[in-house]
């Protein structure tokens, strides 16, 4: 009787945490929903994965966990810059409607390489450039600046409107 109360109050506690992570836009960390729950964070950790096990399409981003985007349409773009360049890049992605979901390269000895990124808005973008100081380089620097985003947005319409800007930018390689 007391493990089915337990196992109740975890299935509680999970439709919760979805709840959460459906009621707003921004990611919320395991520690923050540890604290609003009462658990510790590597309990959250766990019922995360036991949804995504059941097939819950939750993202885990570098500042917390999020529901995977709705949206429809998505494109791979083959791209080229500097590492100056890269904030201008993803915000001229994201203030066309785009979510830049990854970046991956294919170096030549090491293969595909693929990071996930999850960026939605130019704050987004800002805060990913300022991780980027110090020691972290951007992974593009591997293959001479050469590197590949999937890209998400409501509509085809808007992927075109995405692709001519960076083609009109000259960060999109022709493939």
């Amino acid at each position: 009787m007391e493990d089915q109360i337990g196992k109740m109050e975890r299935e509680k506690r999970r439709d919760r945490i979805l709840s959460a992570l459906g009621a707003g836009n921004e990611p919320q960390s395991a520690g923050a929903l540890g604290d609003r729950f009462g658990v510790s964070r590597q309990v959250i950790v766990q019922d995360i994965a036991l949804l995504r096990a059941a097939g819950v399409p939750i993202v885990s981003t570098n500042r917390g966990y999020i529901l995977a985007s709705r949206r429809q349409a998505a494109r791979i773009f083959k791209v080229r810059h500097t590492e100056a360049e890269v904030g201008e890049e993803l915000e001229l992605i994201v203030s066309l409607g785009g979510v830049v979901k990854n970046v991956f390269v294919n170096h030549r000895v090491y293969g595909h390489i693929e990071a996930e990124l999850n960026i939605e808005t130019r704050v987004h973008a800002a805060e990913f450039v300022r991780s980027l100081g110090g020691a972290s380089r951007p992974l593009m620097l591997v293959t001479e600046g050469y590197h590949y985003h999937t890209v998400v947005a409501p509509d085809e319409e808007t992927l075109d409107r995405i692709g001519f800007a960076l083609k009109e930018r000259g960060f999109l390689v022709e493939q």
